[in-house]
């Protein structure tokens, strides 16, 4: 699997990092994975076509003991196979490492 990891969090970094994720709503129904929703205008094609029917897109965010790692799969919420899941495009690769920069920095967790 081709992903963004981040590592060498602290204990209180790691305990922020997972409450904030789930504060926001991006939990999923398996610990310490959540779901970050891919913004309607990266979605390719495809998914826009499948939106209804497959979506919502979003790419998984799993959080360890002292590490965080983006997959850079684009998954949809209501079926697991199908032509829409595909590996993230630059755009929506580059999107979503800068939305995970971005948000540990407003935490004022250093990257």
């Amino acid at each position: 699997m081709r992903s963004y990891q981040i590592d060498e969090f602290t204990p209180q970094q790691m305990e922020t990092i997972n409450a904030r994720l789930t504060e926001k709503g991006f939990a999923s129904s398996i610990p310490q994975l959540f779901q970050i929703p891919l913004p309607d205008e990266l979605m390719e094609p495809e998914q826009k076509e499948h939106a209804d029917s497959c979506g919502p897109f979003y790419m998984a965010v799993e959080t360890g003991k002292d590490w965080l790692r983006l997959e850079f799969l684009v998954r949809a919420r209501q079926i697991l196979r199908c032509s829409c899941i595909a590996y993230a495009t630059p755009k929506q690769r580059d999107f979503m490492m800068d939305f995970i920069d971005t948000t540990l920095k407003e935490w004022d967790i250093p990257v």
